[in-house]
């Protein structure tokens, strides 16, 4: 079984849950609108990528393709970032990958499949934020398509069910620790795959975001307890 990771419209964000499903994919297509290349480059660190460029990418995109034809997982596949641009004739493709209207949307024609994953970059209005996996099952070619709903960032979570955010709880002594640790166990294990790969400390803290204290307190406690998965380090951050 062969998976691909169909995304778009990430606009400069690449959440922690999108890139752990993304983890379990031999390749990730991306159908423009990425925005920063320190998204594309954290995708790469991930599987292959084949991207094409969309209309809020830049001047550091130029050298991007606007459109892309491509056999992937033996499959016939053209990506672009806006459907108006796709040929009128699709009938040599097996997958057509689109985005920009941030909406997803999956349907057949003929023997093609046609698919916008939606955007799984920032949140637009009250729209779902989505992507999708593509199945091929390698002796039959058969595909199938599954839609991935991301859940809402924890924050906004927090907010909604009118809890209080971390730092708030660290008022009057550790409100650093307390926000830090707040980090999902799939993000914890992000930093722990970079870890393995012998990235600095500093360099950790500043694709995540979170200081360099906390990076080194998360490596000592990661390399001083042979074994030790995210949930463990997280637990022990506590």
């Amino acid at each position: 079984m062969k998976r691909i990771g169909v995304l778009s419209d990430t606009h400069g964000k690449l959440r922690d849950e999108v890139a752990e499903i993304l983890w379990g994919c031999d390749v990730i297509l991306h159908a423009g609108d990425i925005n920063t290349p320190k998204v594309m480059e954290g995708l790469k660190e991930i599987a292959p990528l084949y991207i094409v460029r969309g209309n809020a990418d830049k001047e550091w995109a130029e050298g991007l393709p606007e459109s892309l034809s491509e056999e992937i997982c033996g499959l016939r596949v053209f990506m672009v970032h806006n459907r108006k641009h796709m040929p009128k004739e699709m009938g040599s493709y097996d997958l057509a990958v689109y985005g920009h209207s941030h909406k997803y949307e999956e349907r057949r024609e003929g023997d093609c499949l046609f698919l916008n994953p939606g955007s799984c970059g920032p949140r637009r209005f009250s729209q779902p934020v989505t992507m999708a996996v593509v199945e091929i099952e390698e002796q039959t070619g058969e595909l199938r398509v599954i839609r991935k709903d991301i859940a809402q960032d924890m924050q906004a979570t927090m907010d909604k069910k009118g809890g209080r955010t971390a730092m708030e709880k660290g008022k009057g002594g550790g409100a650093e620790k307390l926000e830090e640790t707040t980090f999902s166990v799939d993000k914890l294990r992000l930093i722990l795959r970079d870890v393995d790969k012998g990235k600095s400390v500093s360099d950790i803290a500043v694709k995540y975001g979170i200081s360099k204290e906390m990076t080194e307190q998360i490596c000592r406690l990661y390399l001083t307890h042979p074994g030790i998965d995210a949930a463990g380090v997280r637990d022990k951050m506590g």
